[in-house]
């Protein structure tokens, strides 16, 4: 149609979301969370070991129902996918958790789902193909890591203005991200040749929905416990980037991994559903995560202030 999305989504829309973060985010921020190594390793940990795996078990009990079987095999490849390059930053963001962080998982978690995704497609499920790693990567890094890097550029120089006038961020991220919601829905519904059950497809939303509130309650529990060392701005960055999944790279990549496929339209509702399920609960559960963040923060605060001496 005219909005292109072709090249209106694939280049410009994920760019400006990364050259909007660039543009916004602190440099010493960003520095700092690079050094966050335990929190980077329990992200991608979770999402791209744990996941899938709890997925593929999941899956062998809801083999035995009449759930349409390409539904099924959709939602492995969910689980399968990097974490996104856009709704975990967006949301991260909007709660006031550790942005930096955030941004640096979604970028390397998609980097590294350009190697890891089709293998665990082919451990999973058996699909094979001969992915075009270069060509993936080398579009991974023209638009995300170098829109960051012109944003953090472009910031030095209007740093003030910026922090005068306060741009809304933001709602430019959510704006774009809706775009691509759109599109992405309008180019899988278009195809003729899908056949969808009513049955199947309300079982799948009620499970992903239950999959996102069970795990997004589990990595809350892991990254709260005492020995975590996990800031409360931590948590809301482990809380998103861990059970959040790309959309605007899993599309691409179910394409290329299951080209010639027949059901390669029922294998990808289930990510078209996941994707706008996680902005939904995630905004849906901003204000909660938000005044827990703010009151952990406060106690946290009153602990650590040195006790008054006592007079006798």
């Amino acid at each position: 149609g005219p909005l292109k999305p072709e090249i209106t989504i694939t280049y410009i829309a994920v760019s400006a979301i990364f050259f909007n973060s660039g543009l916004s985010l602190k440099t010493e921020e960003l520095t700092s969370a690079l050094m966050h190594v335990k929190l980077h390793l329990f992200v991608q940990i979770f999402t791209l070991v744990f996941f899938p795996t709890a997925i593929w078990l999941f899956l062998q009990l809801l083999s035995i129902t009449p759930i349409n079987e390409w539904l099924l095999k959709g939602l492995q490849t969910v689980g399968c996918m990097p974490p996104p390059v856009s709704s975990a930053v967006i949301l991260t963001k909007a709660v006031g958790g550790n942005e930096a962080a955030a941004i640096f998982n979604s970028a390397f978690g998609s980097f590294l789902g350009i190697v890891i995704t089709p293998l665990l497609l082919l451990l999973f499920l058996g699909s094979s193909s001969s992915v075009p790693f270069t060509s993936i990567f080398s579009q991974l890094f023209m638009t995300v890591v170098v829109p960051l890097i012109i944003g953090q550029i472009v910031r030095r120089y209007i740093k003030d203005w910026l922090e005068r006038k306060k741009p809304p961020f933001g709602a430019i991220s959510s704006c774009v991200l809706l775009m691509i919601i759109y599109t992405t829905f309008c180019d899988t519904f278009a195809n003729p040749n899908i056949d969808l059950d009513k049955f199947s497809l309300i079982i799948i939303v009620f499970i992903i929905f239950s999959v996102q509130m069970s795990f997004m309650f589990l990595t809350f529990l892991f990254s709260t416990r005492n020995n975590s060392s996990f800031t409360p701005a931590d948590t809301v960055a482990v809380i998103f980037c861990s059970t959040h999944k790309s959309l605007t790279l899993g599309i691409p990549m179910l394409k290329i991994v299951f080209a010639g496929y027949e059901h390669l339209s029922l294998i990808s509702v289930p990510l078209l559903i996941y994707h706008p399920a996680q902005i939904l609960l995630g905004s849906l559960l901003v204000p909660t995560i938000k005044s827990w963040m703010v009151s952990r923060q406060k106690a946290l605060k009153l602990t650590r202030q040195p006790k008054a001496p006592v007079k006798v």
